[in-house]
């Protein structure tokens, strides 16, 4: 079984997010990120089959040690290869490091096939679209709707989660970041 660990917004942000991705769905382009029945979120790492207690308990000692962070999501980027359409944070030298420091306490779970999500080739984004299921020209029409409705953002990073990496997504573990 495949996991991920999700960095997850203060509700009116999440709510912001999820509404452009509803957006989508309402005009008909896509609902493939809505099926999939996650939070708005950005992917912090991914492990391949993992002790679900004892990362949840190494989750719980890290979220414990760390303060929600302010977040700024001022743009809209897309990966052409999967066709996923996202809204990117601003990146500070805190997440940088927030970033570092979780790899680092969760250094014993197994993270081979997936690099991407490591410190120093992160490339963080918030999931708005999936279009690669779809016919090419989704992609642009949906592509075209988030950038006329989106508008910068600024929230709060205030909670990690464990899931499990199945359809739709399950949520193993969530916990409050501290102060």
């Amino acid at each position: 079984m495949q996991y991920a660990i999700e960095l997850y917004y203060d509700k009116e942000t999440e709510q912001k997010l999820l509404h452009l991705a509803e957006r989508v769905a309402e005009e008909k382009l896509s609902t493939k990120f809505l099926e999939w029945k996650t939070r708005p979120h950005i992917t912090l790492a991914c492990f391949n089959d993992v002790d679900e207690k004892k990362c949840a308990e190494q989750l719980k000692s890290f979220a414990q040690n760390h303060k929600r962070m302010f977040v700024c999501l001022g743009s809209v980027g897309m990966f052409n290869d999967t066709k996923t359409i996202f809204a990117a944070p601003v990146m500070n030298s805190s997440m940088y490091q927030f970033h570092r420091e979780l790899h680092e306490h969760m250094n014993n779970f197994d993270k081979k096939g997936w690099e991407w999500y490591c410190p120093d080739i992160w490339v963080p984004h918030c999931t708005i679209a999936l279009t690669k299921e779809d016919d090419d020209s989704i992609f642009y029409k949906s592509s075209d709707l988030i950038l006329h409705e989106f508008e910068k953002m600024y929230g709060e990073f205030v909670s990690l989660g464990l899931v499990k990496i199945t359809f739709p997504v399950e949520e193993i573990y969530t916990i409050e970041l501290g102060g």
